[in-house]
Parts: structure tokens; C-alpha cells; sequence
């Protein structure tokens, strides 16, 4: 674990520094779209641009990491992003800030893939959950902290939108002198949507819907918070709540889905976060900031988790062969969900008031529940020691982090060298590794 993380290090650093920078920046636009008077409605179209240039990146950056490699493409792709968080301040204007939220998730999905193809090479079977819990430690840990940044300058000026750039620069200075070679990259395939929900309905659609309504909290949270009265300093706590008990019940709620049914499992979680939400809605609308605050840090708890259940759900009725391709498949409708969470908050919050925000939230996530119930009446579950290992995996990621789900790694070795008993040559592996074993039954 030690040497991996050694050798690791530079990446890890940058990567800490560029989730500071974009923890800030998608809440100061929110919090500066709400100061310039932007209508809702045109905020929801603005913030649901870094969606849709994050699905956009996740398709294109492979093709480029392949030809360019690496080191080259962190570097132009932090660039833009820095760029993109400078023109902020440059042009107030709805049309152009949409146009840098797309760019900027564009870059920050291309920056993601580099860091997660970078860290499965460098880790083992026996580091690989280890390194991917770091990961997720640091991107999670980095966007709650940079919440916090919104206090240091007023968001109507142009301070805030300058330190976002520095940071995302910074994060270029240890990738570029790191003395680390950069690794091979290899993409992977995906299933197509027919195939994947009918292996697992409750994982597309939770993924779906998840995507929804975390693209819905992340992108109008701040423009929620600042309609309901609270404070710059307010609103970075409670966004910074939130994200903080996702990780703290990341570990407890994946240990339950690995012993019980996970689909109970999820089902329980997605009502509980539902009703957290409806708590929090409550908190909001009676200016009760410390009962606000605690339903913040249950919905987060219990939301967060979501989106690691619905693809170990799915891994559990699949060959481990499968198992890349189809968490390509569950992110990218993960990523499509979560464009339209911003463009149906927002003008239904200036339609129906601040209140459809958490109401649409609690909606989503009970409506999951309920689905689960269904899926639950309409096939047996698999039994426990059947089930793969739950892996806590940062939310709305590129694609590249299925890779690092040991289990796959595992598959992979023993078709390596079950190829080379047979004679084959290594420029026939990856042929073999792209037939792999059939998928496994169609299941919930």
C-alpha cells in the first residue's frame, strides 16, 4: 500500500488540488448566478452544461489519452479548466458561463480519466480497494473542503474565480515533474442499454435516477440555499455536510449490502435519503439551520452510497469479464440523468418556489425505493456469498474507475495466463480478454 501511494504520490497531490478547485467553483456559480439575478430557470440550464461537457469528455478523452498520452493530456486539460474558471469573472453572461461549465466538465472528466487509469496501473490486487478508498477520501474530502473557500472573498467578486484557476494550475506542478512513467492506456467497451437493463433493471434505473437527482442537488444547491435566506457561509457548511457524511457511511452501509440483500439494502438507503431530504426540506423552510444541517448530513449519508449499490448490484449478476463495460454503461446513464437534474429544478423552483427542490429530491429517491420493492417481488435475490464485494466509489466519476474493482484485476491475470499455457502470444490476449465468458443470468 505504501509503495503504491509512493508512487502515486504527484497524481494524489494534483488530484487534491484540482478537487479544491472544482468543490469552489460549482458552488460560487451557482451562489453568482443567484447575486447577478439570473433567472432559475436560465441558472439550471448554466450548471447543467458541466454535465453534459463531463459525458461529452468521458467519450472523447479516451481516444485522446491513447494517442497523446497522459502527462500531455492532464496538462491541457487542467489548463482549459483554469482557464474556463478565469472567463467567469470576465464575461457575466448566462450564454458564456454555459459554455464554461461544458468545458470545464469536459476537462474534468478527461482529468479524472487520466487519474484513475493512472492509479490501476500502479496498483496491485492486494492495494487496489486500499488505493481506490484514498481516492476516494481525497476527491470526496477535497470537494467539502472547498466549499469552504467560498468564505475567504466576497462571490461577487472576481478573488474567488481567480483562486479557482491557481488551484487548478497548482495541481499541474507535481504532475509534470513527477519522475513516474505514465502507464499504458487501454479503453473499454460498453454493453448496450437494451443488454444492461435487462441484466439488471434496478441498476440502470438507479443509476438514472440517481443521476437525476445528484445532478439536481450539486448543480441548484447553492442557488437553494441562497432562496431560502441562508449565507455564504451557511451554505458552504451545509453543502460541506452533506458531501462529509456521504463518506462517513460509505464503508458501514457497503459492509451491510455485502451480508444482506443488496437490493433491501439500497431499497432502505433510498428511503431513508428520501426522507432525509423531506427533513431538510422542513429544516429549510422553518430557518431551523441546526435540524437543516443534521437532515444535510443523513440525506448525504444515505444518497452518496447509492451510486456504489447500484453497480456492485449489477456486477452480482455478471462474469467479471462484463464487469468494465457495464459500469461504463450504468456512469454514462448516471451522466445523462444528471444533465436533466438542473434543467427541471431550476425552472420548477421558479415556478413552485424553493421547496421543489428538496420535494423533487425526496420524490426521486422514494420512487427508487419503491422500484426496488418491485424488482424485489418480481425475482429472488443472490445469495450473499455470491455477491461481489462492495467498492465505495466517488460519485458521477468517469468511467475508467470501474477498472479499479479488484475483482476484475483478478479475472484479467487468470486470463493472461491461462492464454499463455495455451501458446498463445501476447498480441492474442487482448483478443481473449475481449471475449471473456458469457454474462451471467439476467437478474433484478
Amino acid at each position: 500500500m505504501y509503495t503504491a501511494i509512493k508512487n502515486s504520490w504527484a497524481l494524489l497531490l494534483g488530484l487534491g488540488f484540482l478537487m479544491l478547485g472544482n468543490g469552489l467553483q460549482g458552488s460560487l456559480v451557482g451562489i453568482r448566478a443567484s447575486l447577478e439575478g439570473f433567472p432559475t430557470a436560465v441558472t439550471g440550464l448554466v450548471m447543467s452544461g458541466y454535465y453534459a461537457g463531463f459525458l461529452v469528455g468521458s467519450l472523447i478523452t479516451p481516444k485522446i489519452l491513447a494517442n497523446v498520452g497522459h502527462v500531455r493530456v492532464f496538462a491541457a486539460l487542467a489548463s482549459l479548466a483554469s482557464s474556463a474558471a478565469l472567463l467567469y469573472a470576465v464575461f457575466v453572461d448566462p450564454f458564456v458561463w454555459g459554455v464554461m461549465r461544458l468545458l470545464t466538465g469536459f476537462s474534468f472528466a478527461g482529468l479524472y480519466i487520466v487519474c484513475e487509469s493512472w492509479l490501476n496501473d500502479a496498483a496491485t490486487n492486494e492495494t487496489r480497494g486500499q488505493l481506490l478508498s484514498v481516492y476516494m477520501i481525497i476527491m470526496m474530502g477535497g470537494m467539502a473542503v472547498g466549499q469552504l473557500f467560498l468564505n475567504m472573498a466576497d462571490p461577487a467578486g472576481y478573488t474567488l474565480f481567480i483562486f479557482i484557476s491557481v488551484l487548478v494550475s497548482i495541481a499541474l506542478i507535481p504532475m509534470a515533474l513527477t519522475a513516474s512513467s505514465a502507464p499504458n492506456f487501454q479503453s473499454s467497451t460498453r454493453l448496450k442499454l437494451k443488454e444492461l437493463y435487462n441484466i439488471s433493471p434496478l441498476g440502470v434505473i438507479g443509476m438514472f435516477a440517481q443521476g437525476i437527482t445528484g445532478g439536481a442537488f450539486y448543480g441548484m444547491a447553492a442557488v437553494y440555499g441562497g432562496n431560502i435566506g441562508l449565507s455564504v457561509a451557511q451554505i458552504s457548511i451545509f453543502i460541506s455536510v452533506m458531501i462529509l457524511g456521504g463518506v462517513l457511511l460509505q464503508w458501514p452501509i457497503g459492509r451491510l449490502s455485502d451480508r444482506f440483500d443488496r437490493r433491501m439494502v439500497l431499497m432502505i438507503t433510498t428511503m431513508l435519503s428520501g426522507f432525509a431530504a423531506l427533513l431538510a426540506l422542513y429544516g429549510g423552510e422553518t430557518q431551523n439551520f441546526v435540524l437543516f444541517l443534521a437532515a444535510a448530513a443523513l440525506f448525504g449519508g444515505f444518497s452518496v452510497p447509492l451510486y456504489s449499490l447500484c453497480i456492485a448490484h449489477t456486477n452480482d449478476h455478471l462474469d467479471s469479464s462484463k464487469m468494465v463495460a457495464a459500469s461504463s454503461g450504468l456512469i454514462m446513464m448516471n451522466g445523462v440523468g444528471a444533465i436533466f437534474g438542473p434543467i427541471i429544478v431550476g425552472p420548477m423552483m421558479g415556478i413552485l418556489g424553493s421547496a421543489f427542490f428538496f420535494g423533487w429530491i425526496a420524490f426521486g429517491h422514494i420512487a427508487i425505493g419503491l422500484f426496488a420493492i418491485y424488482r424485489m417481488s418480481r425475482a429472488p435475490s443472490s445469495p450473499a456469498d455470491t455477491q461481489s464485494a462492495f467498492v465505495a466509489m466517488p460519485v458521477r466519476n468517469a468511467s475508467m474507475v470501474a477498472v479499479l474493482h479488484p475483482e476484475i484485476e483478478e479475472w484479467a491475470e487468470e486470463a493472461e495466463e491461462e492464454a499463455q499455457n495455451q501458446g498463445e502470444t501476447e498480441d492474442e490476449i487482448p483478443e481473449i480478454l475481449d471475449d471473456g465468458p458469457a454474462l451471467g443470468d439476467s437478474n433484478p
